[in-house]
């Protein structure tokens, strides 16, 4: 009876080993398909409206949008869509020192307001300057607002 318990035991924890390598083997497939296009980089996300947690992600440059994906999750859809016609930069501001754990060292925070939206968004100074030059090349007649020093 114990030698039948003991076999059991090893195959469901092969089970859960298994489980665990494949999960961990399609987030980083989903994160490779990603950014097999181009136009990704890192980006950190808070919603001023909803929880205030920053949450990891990838911010992936699509036409006329920023699409946002989580880092660990599995949907091929982005979780917020900030359109680049209407989004005004509020501010910019370094992390204070409860949010730089959470965020990469070099992060640099900019609120943002998209439509009716508030965002925070996290990423590093070489992404900031090409989230601005995204944000400033949209087309003749499209309103830009950036603040001064952004």
């Amino acid at each position: 009876m114990g030698e039948h318990l003991a076999e059991i035991t090893g195959w469901v924890l092969v089970a859960v080993v298994l489980i665990v390598v494949a999960l961990f083997g399609a987030m980083t497939l989903r994160r490779w398909l990603l950014e097999l296009g181009g136009g990704t980089v890192e980006c950190s996300l808070r919603d001023l409206g909803g929880t205030g947690v920053w949450r990891l992600g990838i911010g992936r440059y699509q036409g006329d949008e920023l699409q946002w994906h989580q880092i660990f999750g599995f949907r091929r859809r982005p979780r917020i869509v900030i359109q680049r016609r209407g989004l005004v930069v509020l501010g910019r501001r370094s992390p204070s020192d409860g949010e730089a754990d959470a965020l990469t060292n070099d992060a640099a925070i900019i609120e943002i307001r998209n439509g009716d939206v508030k965002l925070e968004l996290a990423m590093s100074l070489a992404a900031l300057t090409g989230f601005l030059a995204w944000l400033e090349s949209s087309p003749p007649g499209w309103p830009v607002d950036l603040p001064s020093g952004a």
